[in-house]
Parts: structure tokens; C-alpha cells; sequence
């Protein structure tokens, strides 16, 4: 059975055939970037932002962006199927230099690599997650949508090894954000995310949320919080592009506020899918 094409540096190709070279940096150093982008019913979600995101990952790794907006649509459109949810996973490597060398190479294309996928049902979504809190071993530059994500694979495992779905990560005291997720709380009525920082990613799907909590007249702030005080939040969240927003109902095997999705969670999910559907 034929299987859906790929691109790679500029061809369309079945993923059996797309083949790197062994000395590709990303493959050598992690010297990379990525995005995932949502397509519902074969529109892209958040297009632009994600691009702007991209842009923003690329020039802190100094890469150049070798396509303009309107070319990554044309890149990402064969990809794309009408009437279906996907997504774009887009990867972005320095290239392959002649040699394996720290330094960045001179006059080296990066490699470019998009496939597409069904958005997987998420079941959890609706009744909740087990989460556990564990302490933030990345690197400093989290606000890089790098492809080095082995401290997060860890952090991930570590946590289903425990029954957890994800890793709440706390540095300093202070929560940052999960392992694969930007993190939300509600305390004592508002709802909570860190602010930006070079430790954490600015998600596509919290900059939705901070925009539909303003318009929908929910109290909500860009706020350092602790750990003390998420173990005593009403509510708390995840959020990604491919798991939506996700109401966190134990932590640490304790329940989180009656051990069900909240009130603020139902309603900013009405909010979400409806925000989806107009988009």
C-alpha cells in the first residue's frame, strides 16, 4: 500500500526514500529546529504565529529561514487532506557539512523535512491526567523550539514511570512548564501561566488561550507562581498543539481541587473548540 508522501529539501517522496546524510548536523548535534502545526479540516491553525515562532528559532541558532510565509504554504499544502484533522511536523537542520566539526560550517544548506499525521484521538482530554512534579533539568535556551529534546524525553518517561501522564517541571522553587506543555493554573479564581522567559517555549496554544480568556472576560495573568502554590490550585492545566487543552486531575497522587475537569476548564474548552471552529 502506498504510503503518504513526505518533503524533503524540495521533493515530494515516500518516507522509505528520504534519506539524510550521516554527517547532517541535527542528526550529529541536535543542531536543529522544529514546529508542529495543526490542520483542522485541512486549514492550517495559528499559521502565522507558528511561522513567527520559527523565525524567532531560527535566528537564535543563526539559520537563516530559507522560505518565505506564503512558500511554506505551498510546501505544506500536498501534504495537507481537506476534511481531516493533521498535523505539519516541519524540522529545520543546519545541514551536512564535509566534516563532523563544533563550528557552524560555511555555505552548507540546512535540511529541510515536513511530514504530516493524523491528530491522534485524545480521550483524556475530557476526564483528566495524572501529572507529577519534578525538577527542570533542561538547558537554558527553552524558549528554542530545539530538536535537542533528550532532558525532556527523560522528564516525559520518567514521569509515565511513575503513572504520570506529564511532568510538571519546577526550577527554583517556581513551576516553568511541562515537559511537553505550557502549564495553566486557576488560584483563587485567576488563571495563572509563567510568564515568557528564556526558560520556557511560547506555545502557540497558550498565546490562544491568553486571547480567548481576554475576550471571554476570564480573569487570567502571566504570573510567577510555586510549587506550594500549585498543589493548591482550583485547577490545573496543559496545553499543546496536538493535545488541546488537558485538565490535570491528580498531581503527585493527590487530587486536584474535587479530582474532576473545573468549571474555568470546561468553559474555556467551549471556548477553544468554538474558537477552532472560526478559524
Amino acid at each position: 500500500m502506498a504510503t503518504k508522501p513526505v518533503y524533503l529539501n524540495g521533493r515530494y517522496l515516500p518516507i522509505e526514500d528520504a534519506h539524510i546524510p550521516v554527517l547532517d548536523r541535527g542528526f550529529l548535534f541536535g543542531d536543529g529546529v522544529y514546529e508542529v502545526i495543526p490542520a483542522y479540516r485541512g486549514r492550517l491553525f495559528e499559521f502565522e504565529a507558528h511561522m513567527a515562532r520559527l523565525d524567532n528559532s531560527l535566528a537564535c541558532i543563526h539559520i537563516g529561514n530559507p522560505h518565505s510565509l506564503e512558500e511554506w504554504r505551498g510546501i505544506f499544502a500536498p501534504l495537507l487532506e481537506d476534511g481531516t484533522d493533521q498535523y505539519i511536523y516541519l524540522q529545520i537542520t543546519r545541514g551536512a557539512a564535509p566534516k563532523r566539526d563544533h563550528l557552524f560550517p560555511e555555505h552548507v544548506a540546512p535540511t529541510v523535512f515536513a511530514l504530516s499525521a493524523a491528530i491522534p484521538p485524545y480521550s483524556a482530554r475530557d476526564t483528566g491526567i495524572k501529572a507529577i512534579c519534578l525538577e527542570d533539568s533542561r538547558w537554558q535556551h527553552c524558549h528554542i523550539k530545539a530538536i535537542t529534546l533528550l532532558a525532556n524525553v527523560l522528564l516525559r518517561q520518567e514521569a509515565f514511570e511513575h503513572g504520570g501522564a506529564e511532568a510538571i517541571l519546577v526550577k527554583n522553587g517556581c513551576v516553568t512548564e511541562g515537559s511537553s506543555s505550557n502549564v495553566f493554573a486557576v488560584i483563587d479564581g485567576v488563571l495563572l501561566t509563567p510568564p515568557l522567559s528564556e526558560g520556557i517555549l511560547s506555545g502557540i496554544t497558550r498565546q490562544v488561550i491568553l486571547k480567548i480568556a481576554e475576550t471571554g472576560h476570564i480573569p487570567c495573568r502571566e504570573q510567577a507562581f510555586s510549587i506550594e502554590d500549585l498543589k493548591q490550585a482550583d485547577e490545573i492545566w496543559i496545553a499543546s498543539s496536538i493535545r488541546e487543552i488537558v485538565p490535570v486531575v491528580e498531581l503527585d497522587d493527590q487530587p486536584v481541587g474535587d479530582g474532576k475537569p473545573g468549571p474555568v476548564w470546561q468553559t474555556m474548552s467551549r471556548l477553544f473548540q468554538a474558537y477552532k471552529q472560526s478559524s
